[in-house]
């Protein structure tokens, strides 16, 4: 559109223009911003678990990660994955993502969260003390066991374990995990301790290299996966731990799960992009049972798999967050969602709005052709009395209301051929006055 296409508008036609694009853009601007989802958020609480456990560590390392794209991540010490889930579950809580694993979600209560990423494998270490060999959970019949804290992983992954295995009486559950756990195995205030956690745990660690416990290795390792879906079996080579120490010193086979990123559902997906990517930083190397590229995985363990983690994870990062800062591309994605529409409606707008001015201005002239070419049919046909004086009158109207059409430049030619056949009309008529009557 114009200038030229502006001048065929009146002052009036002019501002009413203005006044229907701006009424379309602000209709625009609001239905975008209505539908779009808000920017996303600065600041994230983070449930991890115990202070010594891995997943404290693992935290601060997100919380380092996440404050160069400039979140902040405020870490909540918990007492392990089950407390973290039913935090997630609270939405008065504050918590908006929180390490959990699998094995302790149950639906459809846990519907409202999502994992984002599996992040890593935590195998159940059984540790005991005595000159026996323990290689089944029903071993432990009749024995004082440390399973971990209330609302920890541990309890959580242990409880069922020890039920089909007909443990639910016969045994005493102290609640104690980790540095508390190792220090009653190593006094005998219990004849076992229960750990669910990497081996880079201090507690694991330190008992691994302590002559006067015994790891269990499960025969029937093979028989958990087909009964519980989230445990995979494990193994152990000789020697892994301390090669020079010899640690362990034959292969021991476990059982464990996966630790998983869950978030409350509707987190920003620009943040679960970010957690992704955080977490691929993390973990995505070779661990004692991983391989490296195998995490952060989004296979369902047993919550439900984020939309967003898995578009995220199997196509990467769009253009916008491979070049730009963080915030960067959250802005300049919210203008193109913003400006998409807008073009989407103007750009035709401005390109049909010429053809229907210039319509509009030829509809002024043409709407009086159709009238004169009536009375110049009229003309010519006509018989018997003829109402001259009427046809003269009606083309004294339609002139006049010819010369009161306000034409730019453009269209002065096509008006002047509107008069000229006025004139061709007025002399028809003329012609067939008789020679009585005056000639107007």
């Amino acid at each position: 559109m114009t200038l030229e296409d502006l001048v065929l508008l009146s002052r009036r036609g002019r501002l009413r223009l203005a006044a229907l694009v701006f009424a379309v853009v602000v209709a625009v601007i609001w239905a975008s911003a209505y539908f779009l989802q808000p920017a996303p958020a600065r600041r994230l609480v983070l449930a991890s678990g115990p202070e010594d456990g891995l997943a404290h560590q693992y935290a601060k390392r997100y919380v380092e990660i996440l404050a160069r794209s400039g979140v902040t991540v405020e870490e909540r010490i918990t007492n392990g994955a089950g407390e973290n889930l039913r935090l997630l579950q609270d939405p008065r809580s504050g918590v908006d993502i929180a390490f959990t694993q699998g094995g302790i979600a149950q639906f459809p209560d846990a519907n409202d969260v999502v994992m984002l990423a599996s992040l890593y494998y935590v195998p159940m270490w059984i540790f005991y003390r005595g000159e026996e060999t323990m290689d089944q959970i029903g071993d432990l019949r009749y024995r004082r066991i440390a399973v971990g804290a209330e609302g920890g992983g541990t309890r959580a992954f242990a409880g069922p374990l020890l039920a089909i295995n007909g443990l639910t009486t016969g045994i005493v559950m102290v609640p104690m995990s980790n540095s508390a756990a190792l220090r009653a195995l190593t006094s005998n205030e219990v004849s076992a301790a229960i750990f669910v956690d990497g081996a880079q745990n201090a507690a694991v660690a330190a008992a691994l290299r302590d002559r006067s416990l015994k790891l269990m290795s499960f025969y029937r390792a093979d028989a958990y996966p087909r009964r519980f879906p989230y445990i995979a079996k494990l193994t152990l080579p000789p020697g892994v731990i301390d090669f020079a120490n010899d640690i362990p010193a034959k292969e021991v086979t476990l059982i464990g799960t996966k630790v998983m990123l869950a978030a409350r559902d509707g987190v920003h997906p620009a943040l679960v992009n970010l957690l992704v990517d955080a977490a691929q930083e993390i973990h995505g190397g070779q661990g004692l049972f991983e391989q490296a590229g195998e995490f952060p995985g989004t296979d369902q363990v047993d919550l439900r798999v984020s939309n967003e983690a898995a578009q995220h994870k199997r196509f990467g990062p769009n253009f916008l967050h491979r070049y730009l800062p963080f915030w960067a591309a959250t802005l300049a994605e919210r203008a193109i969602v913003i400006l998409l529409p807008l073009a989407a409606v103007l750009f035709p707008l401005f390109n049909y709005l010429p053809q229907f001015l210039r319509w509009r201005v030829r509809s002024r002239i043409y709407r009086w052709y159709g009238e004169l070419a009536m009375l110049e049919r009229d003309v010519a046909t006509r018989a018997g009395s003829l109402p001259t004086e009427k046809w003269l009158a009606d083309l004294d109207r339609i002139e006049r209301a010819v010369a009161g059409i306000r034409t730019p430049t453009g269209f002065a030619s096509e008006a002047y051929t509107l008069r000229e056949h006025i004139g061709l009309v007025r002399r028809a008529v003329i012609a067939r006055m008789s020679p009585a009557q005056p000639a107007a």
